[in-house]
C-alpha cells in the first residue's frame, strides 16, 4: 500500500512540474478555462436545482390548498350541496379520490388515473431532498406522482381523502434542461479554451516582442531601446523599466570602460618611469652615485603615486560594493576643523593657512573619513594654489539650528563653469594647460571619494569658483540628534 502511495505520489510530482514549465500564455488559458468551467457547472447545478424545487414546491401548493379546502368543506358540510361537486373542488391538475375505511371508492374526479393501489406500489421510498418529507413520490415509467393523504371524520364515518400531482410534463422539461446544461457547460469549456488561448497569446505577443528585443541586445548594443507601447498599461510600464536598466548598463559599462582605461593610464605613467630609472640605474648606477640618488629618488617618488592610487582605487571598490566600514560617532566637528587646520599649517610652508570663525557643533559621522573630506578639499587648495596664495577656513552655525556650515576657500586659479559640474568624476581632471607653473597633478580620484563620503554623511555640496581668483567649497553639515555610537557598512 505504502508503495503504490509513494508512486501515485511520485507521479503527482511530476505533474506538477509539467505545469509548472508551462508557458505562461498555456497557464492562463488552463486557468481561465478551469475557472468557466467551474462558474458553468455551478450554474448550471444552481440553475437545476432551483426548476425542481420550483416545479414540486408549486404540486406542493396546490396539493396543501386542495386538502385545506376539502377539510373545510366536511368541516362546515358545504360538500351537503350537489353544486358543490359540479365544480371541481380542488386545485386544476390535482386528483382527488375519496374512500371509506374499508378503502371502498366514494368519490373520484377522474377515473382514468391509475388506481390507489397501483400508486401506492410504485412508491420510492427515498424521494429527492426537494421534495416535502410529509409528502410522497411514486415513479412510473414516462411520469411521476405527487400525493398526499387526509384522514376526515364526517357524520360518525371515517374518510380518507387523497390528492394526487402529475409531474409529466416538467419532468421531460427538467431532463431536457439537464442535458442542455450539460452541452452547454462542454461546449462552454472548449470555447474557453479556444478563445483562452488566442487572447492569451494576443495579450502576451508584446512580451514575446520585449524578449526577442532583449534576448538580441549585446552588450555592445546597450544604446538599443525597445518599442514602448502606446497603451499605458503593465507592459508599457515594463518596456520603460527595462530602457531604463538598459540605460543604467550603458553608463556603467561606459564608466567601467573609462575607469579601467584611466587606471591603466594612471598606472602605466609610474610603471614606464620606474622601468626607465631601474634600466638607467643597472647601466651606470653602480658607477655614478649622483644617478644612483636620483634613481632611487624617482622609484620611490613613483611607488608612492602608485600606493596612493591603489588605495584610493581600493576605497573606491569598497565603497561600489557597499563594503566600506563607516563608525558612526557623535563628534565636534569644529573641533576635528581645527586639527585638520593645524596639521596644513605645519607641513604648508609656501602658502598662508588661516582658521577664522569656528564654532563647536556636535554632528553624527566617522571621524577619519570626515577628516579625509577635509584634507582632500584643503590639500587641493594647496595644489591649485601658486605659492604665497591664501587657503582659509571657517564654520559657523545656520539660524536653523540643524546645520553646520563649514566654507574652505581659496585665492588660487580657479575652476571653469563647464568644469565645475564634473570635477567629482572619477579621474577627471582639469586642462593641465590651466595648472602649469603650479605643480598641480593627482590621480583625480580625490574628489569622488569626498563626494561619497558627504553623501554618506548627509553633507551637501555647492561651489563658488571663478577662474584666476579663486575657489570657496560650501559644506553643509547636518547636526547630530543622539548621542550613541553606531557602526555601518556602506
Amino acid at each position: 500500500m505504502l508503495s503504490g502511495i509513494r508512486k501515485e505520489w511520485r507521479r503527482a510530482k511530476v505533474i506538477l512540474q509539467a505545469a509548472l514549465r508551462m508557458r505562461i500564455s498555456t497557464k492562463i488559458t488552463v486557468l481561465y478555462a478551469a475557472i468557466l468551467m467551474v462558474v458553468l457547472i455551478l450554474s448550471s447545478v444552481v440553475t437545476g436545482l432551483g426548476v425542481f424545487f420550483s416545479f414540486y414546491h408549486q404540486a406542493e401548493v396546490e396539493i396543501e390548498m386542495s386538502m385545506q379546502h376539502m377539510i373545510e368543506a366536511f368541516a362546515s358540510g358545504r360538500m351537503q350541496n350537489p353544486a358543490y361537486w359540479q365544480k371541481s373542488p380542488v386545485m386544476p391538475g390535482v386528483v382527488l379520490r375519496i374512500t371509506d375505511i374499508t378503502g371502498q371508492m366514494v368519490y373520484q374526479n377522474d377515473d382514468h388515473y391509475p388506481s390507489i393501489e397501483v400508486i401506492e406500489a410504485h412508491e420510492i421510498g427515498d424521494p429527492p431532498f426537494w421534495a416535502d418529507q410529509n409528502m410522497r413520490v411514486s415513479e412510473f415509467r414516462n411520469f411521476s406522482i405527487y400525493h398526499a393523504k387526509a384522514v376526515v371524520e364526517y357524520q360518525e364515518q371515517i374518510y380518507q381523502l387523497h390528492f394526487f400531482r402529475t409531474i409529466t410534463a416538467e419532468r421531460n422539461f427538467l431532463a431536457t434542461l439537464q442535458r442542455f446544461l450539460f452541452i452547454t457547460t462542454l461546449v462552454g469549456c472548449v470555447l474557453a479554451l479556444v478563445v483562452g488561448y488566442f487572447v492569451s497569446r494576443r495579450i502576451l505577443s508584446p512580451i514575446r516582442d520585449i524578449t526577442d528585443s532583449a534576448r538580441e541586445i549585446e552588450v555592445s548594443q546597450l544604446g538599443r531601446r525597445l518599442e514602448v507601447p502606446p497603451t499605458r498599461d503593465e507592459l508599457a510600464v515594463l518596456a520603460e523599466t527595462f530602457n531604463h536598466m538598459l540605460g543604467r548598463l550603458e553608463r556603467g559599462f561606459e564608466q567601467q570602460k573609462r575607469f579601467v582605461s584611466d587606471a591603466s593610464h594612471e598606472l602605466r605613467t609610474p610603471v614606464t618611469v620606474i622601468l626607465g630609472y631601474s634600466d638607467l640605474l643597472s647601466r651606470w648606477g653602480r658607477e655614478d652615485a649622483k644617478v644612483l640618488d636620483e634613481g632611487i629618488a624617482s622609484i620611490r617618488s613613483e611607488a608612492e603615486n602608485m600606493q596612493e592610487l591603489i588605495e584610493k582605487l581600493l576605497f573606491l571598490a569598497r565603497a561600489d560594493q557597499k563594503r566600506q566600514v563607516l563608525h558612526m560617532e557623535t563628534l565636534d566637528m569644529g573641533q576635528l576643523l581645527e586639527e585638520v587646520m593645524g596639521k596644513m599649517k605645519l607641513v604648508t610652508k609656501t602658502h598662508s593657512v588661516e582658521l577664522l570663525e569656528c564654532q563647536r557643533a556636535s554632528v553624527h559621522g566617522d571621524k577619519v573619513t570626515l577628516r579625509q573630506l577635509l584634507r582632500i578639499f584643503l590639500e587641493n587648495s594647496i595644489k591649485y594654489t601658486p605659492a604665497g596664495g591664501h587657503i582659509t577656513a571657517s564654520c559657523r552655525i545656520l539660524p536653523d539650528g540643524k546645520h553646520l556650515e563649514i566654507i574652505l576657500a581659496d585665492d588660487g586659479i580657479g575652476i571653469a563653469e563647464a568644469d565645475q559640474k564634473k570635477i567629482f568624476e572619477r579621474f577627471y581632471r582639469v586642462d593641465t594647460s590651466r595648472t602649469k607653473g603650479t605643480g598641480a597633478g593627482g590621480t583625480g580620484l580625490g574628489l569622488s571619494i569626498a563626494k561619497w563620503i558627504a553623501e554618506q554623511h548627509g553633507i551637501a555640496i555647492s561651489m563658488e569658483s571663478t577662474l584666476g581668483k579663486g575657489t570657496k567649497v560650501h559644506l553643509l553639515v547636518p547636526l547630530a540628534e543622539k548621542t550613541e555610537k553606531t557602526q555601518k557598512k556602506y
